[in-house]
């Protein structure tokens, strides 16, 4: 039985080891431009783009297509979604599903919704790929990963919401603000799948001593954690190390966020996962 893991490119990921995975790219419009959030896009090229252009900028969800083409030849196939309260990316890995079970009898397609984004996808992509080599029966692995899932948490530090600007979801006044005077934002991913602000924050230091204390109050006590950072790897390996200070150890990975994440986390910005 070939099982296979796919996630969309908010999740950072491009490979996993000892196990079938692929990632599906999310799309970042600017102006006339169609950026696919692969493996082979300038990253750098990109960002000065988003930072230099000052019309309208969107996402666009990956197509059923996109999806199904992922899906391979599998017989088994984890679906792992970025926030379907926010996108719909996990609308359209249904529809991928429904057309793979359809065109490929006794296929069988599980779609989890993340409610989240970046690091905690990450998490439970790894949390799967652990069950998959632990041999574990498919309807079982979709239990557990339901069940983890319940674990999951994701903070996040913004060092800008200009994005959020170009697409309407904050004012530019409000943003231009936040961008001067060096305020971080610190936020989470809600239940509901929605973003939750917690707070305002002068600098680094104070934004992550905030998210380290959210993090003890969701019950975090040494688990599993992803940092993925957009240019501002200082940031995450200070969390790191205080991670270490108060725990004895640190039992995580750090690494730099991919395009979609880098659209919402611009440069200076710090995103964490974890499991509580």
């Amino acid at each position: 039985m070939k099982m296979r893991i796919v996630a969309d490119s908010s999740a950072n990921l491009l490979e996993m080891k000892d196990v079938e995975f692929a990632s599906v790219p999310v799309h970042i419009i600017v102006g006339e431009r169609d950026y696919a959030d692969t493996a082979e896009i300038d990253l750098a090229a990109y960002q000065q783009h988003l930072r230099e252009y000052k019309g309208k900028t969107t996402t666009a969800a990956p197509s059923p297509g996109e999806w199904e083409e992922a899906f391979g030849d599998a017989d088994v196939i984890f679906c792992l979604t970025l926030t379907g309260a926010m996108s719909g990316t996990h609308n359209s890995a249904v529809i991928a599903g429904e057309s793979y079970e359809s065109e490929h009898p006794g296929a069988k397609v599980y779609v989890l919704d993340s409610l989240s984004t970046g690091p905690e996808i990450y998490l439970l992509a790894e949390k799967t790929r652990e069950l998959i080599l632990a041999g574990m029966e498919p309807e079982k692995i979709y239990e557990e990963i339901r069940a983890y899932h319940q674990t999951t948490h994701l903070y996040f530090s913004l060092a800008s919401v200009d994005n959020f600007a170009k697409n309407g979801r904050v004012s530019h006044v409000i943003a231009k603000g936040i961008g001067l005077m060096g305020i971080r934002i610190v936020g989470t991913a809600s239940p509901e799948g929605t973003l939750d602000f917690k707070g305002k924050c002068r600098g680094d230091k104070k934004a992550l001593a905030l998210i380290l204390e959210k993090m003890k109050e969701l019950g975090y006590k040494g688990g599993r954690v992803v940092i993925a950072h957009n240019q501002n790897e200082e940031a995450a390996l200070q969390l790191k190390m205080r991670i270490e200070e108060l725990f004895g150890f640190f039992n995580g990975v750090i690494h730099p966020e991919r395009a979609l994440c880098c659209y919402y986390a611009e440069p200076g910005s710090v995103m964490v996962g974890f499991e509580a």
